[in-house]
């Protein structure tokens, strides 16, 4: 899915005069392939997989400790510390995945200035200094906020309504758990296209033109955008950021139940499986 995430990139960084924007994204990704071949689509993708092993176990580990000390291992449904657990997690993750995803997006954008993922990180900080691996980490840390509160609860109502859709003994189906899944990673990932919006363009700062936000808050950002380039603007790459989320969140979603099923038997879920 990665060529998918490119072209969302493109979409919303700030695109240079005579730049076509696609509004299809399989005529995006053609044209990028046309001019610069497959590994057009890939630039960047050594960040992604240098950085995500690392930071998933980090983030899990963090998760468990944080459980552990504001006491969600206590018998009976932990519902505060849980979610405590969680947020504390995804800030701690988001400021390890932060400077990758910089990295990323530079090499991301049409034209990239960039030879490569370590001429990339010694550029940014010989001429940027480190604050710029870090310029959008405000905005990650407020976006993911929502992101999640939407994620859980579209999956949990998406879930309730295809069983009662459904009816056959109420019994959660993978095709439930898929779909609720799919429909959670989407509605989540488009309704905060805006705040992802202001996330690549503070991320690609400078790389292509003079343009500067002079400041990291969101919503200044957001309005100068807005006033500049109009309402349509913010809401850029929302189809290739639900292309990309659905599919990732759906498969998440069904391991995990499947998995949880597993491990724990089916007295876990509450209903009986035949």
């Amino acid at each position: 899915m990665y060529p998918v995430d490119t072209i969302k990139t493109r979409m919303q960084a700030l695109s240079h005069p005579g730049q076509r924007l696609h509004g299809s994204v399989v005529r995006a990704l053609r044209a990028v392939v046309r001019r610069e071949g497959v590994a057009g689509l890939y630039r960047g993708v050594g960040a992604v997989a240098w950085g995500a092993g690392p930071a998933h176990a980090m983030y899990f580990a963090t998760y468990e400790q944080a459980k552990q000390l504001l006491g969600g291992n206590r018998a009976g449904y932990q519902w505060l510390p849980t979610a405590a657990a969680g947020a504390i997690a995804t800030i701690v993750n988001d400021g390890f995945m932060t400077p990758v995803d910089v990295v990323k997006q530079r090499l991301q954008v049409a034209h990239s200035p960039y030879k490569g993922l370590a001429d990339c990180t010694r550029q940014i900080l010989q001429h940027e200094g480190v604050g710029a691996l870090y310029k959008s980490y405000r905005t990650t840390v407020l976006m993911n906020v929502p992101f999640t509160a939407m994620h859980f609860s579209v999956y949990e109502a998406a879930k309730k309504w295809l069983l009662h859709v459904d009816n056959e003994e109420a019994e959660e189906r993978l095709s439930v758990q898929l779909v609720a899944g799919g429909l959670a990673g989407g509605a989540a990932a488009a309704v905060t296209t805006p705040l992802d919006v202001v996330k690549t363009r503070l991320q690609t700062e400078g790389v292509h033109s003079s343009k500067r936000y002079g400041t990291t808050a969101v919503l200044p950002v957001l309005r100068r955008i807005i006033q500049e380039e109009g309402m349509a603007t913010i809401w850029r790459g929302m189809k290739p950021r639900v292309l990309f989320n659905a599919p990732a969140a759906a498969v998440s979603w069904g391991t995990y139940e499947t998995m949880k099923d597993l491990l724990l038997g089916p007295e876990a879920q509450g209903h009986h499986h035949h």
